[in-house]
């Protein structure tokens, strides 16, 4: 997928693809951790779908939930979203930003040839 430290650095037009593939692939993940969270939260909680969208979105941003689970399973859902939540921005963070490290230390190691 990426370059060897043999080949030539990617153009400026093929890195930007790059970096917008990733960018996609990581917003395609963070769907289908809010459409987990909110499926998740109605099928639980039996909460309507606009309240189990900001209810996710918050839990996502990191502020936390607007609606606290009533029922035991609603919570233990609640916790382990939030555990899984935690791993995908990890993940979403490393998916974009590898393109610029792998180009940044690819520039360190050109031959000088």
């Amino acid at each position: 997928m990426y370059e060897s430290k043999n080949e030539n650095i990617l153009s400026t037009r093929h890195f930007t693809l790059r970096m917008l593939w990733h960018f996609a692939m990581a917003v395609a993940i963070i769907v289908v951790a809010l459409a987990m969270g909110v499926l998740g939260m109605m099928w639980i909680e039996s909460i309507h779908w606009h309240d189990a969208v900001l209810n996710t979105s918050l839990i996502i941003a990191g502020i936390g939930p607007y609606i606290l689970p009533a029922t035991t399973a609603g919570k233990l859902f609640f916790s382990f979203y939030g555990m899984m939540v935690g791993l995908v921005f990890v993940a979403t963070l490393g998916l974009v930003l590898a393109p610029l490290a792998h180009r940044l230390i690819h520039k360190f190691h050109l031959d000088d040839d």
